[in-house]
């Protein structure tokens, strides 16, 4: 077996697309027997930079975190309606699993890597102190991947 092709084969978080992320978000805390997460929403265009498809996108979604294991989280993701991956998949697939996410070192060369490995690029964003890209590996590995790489 060779090197994974990110660096690492641990993943850090798993995201699910809801439709209410208040109902889902007290769901989840009775089930985990935690207090529920405080939701937060992505920035605008000009703060994040989003790009779906290569394009600038207003795509905004509210997110709540859980941990679950010392290096895990689960992401609830509500999006609005701008074009997004997460609009996409939501209307196209309904609510559920959406992304298993990887932290990795150096964006730019992951993102080659993995478009190498036949793994479109679907969205780019930043977030406070990092970036994320989201890939299409649905072909070979059967879902969404998302990189994020911190500051």
């Amino acid at each position: 077996m060779g090197s994974p092709i990110l660096g690492t084969e641990t993943v850090c978080q798993v995201g699910i697309l809801v439709r209410d992320i208040e109902k889902t978000r007290l769901e989840w805390a009775k089930f985990l027997g935690v207090e529920p997460p405080p939701v937060s929403v992505t920035g605008a265009l000009e703060e994040a930079g989003t790009r779906y498809m290569g394009e600038p996108s207003e795509a905004r979604a509210k997110l709540a975190f859980f941990s679950v294991g010392e290096n895990v989280t689960v992401e609830l993701i509500e999006p609005d309606e701008n074009p997004s991956t997460w609009r996409k998949d939501l209307d196209e697939k309904g609510e559920g699993f959406h992304h298993i996410a990887f932290f990795v070192k150096g964006m730019k060369e992951k993102i080659e890597v993995c478009g190498k490995s036949g793994f479109a690029l679907l969205q780019t964003g930043e977030y406070p102190g990092g970036r994320y890209a989201y890939l299409d590996a649905g072909g070979s590995l059967k879902t969404v991947l998302e990189l994020l790489e911190n500051d």
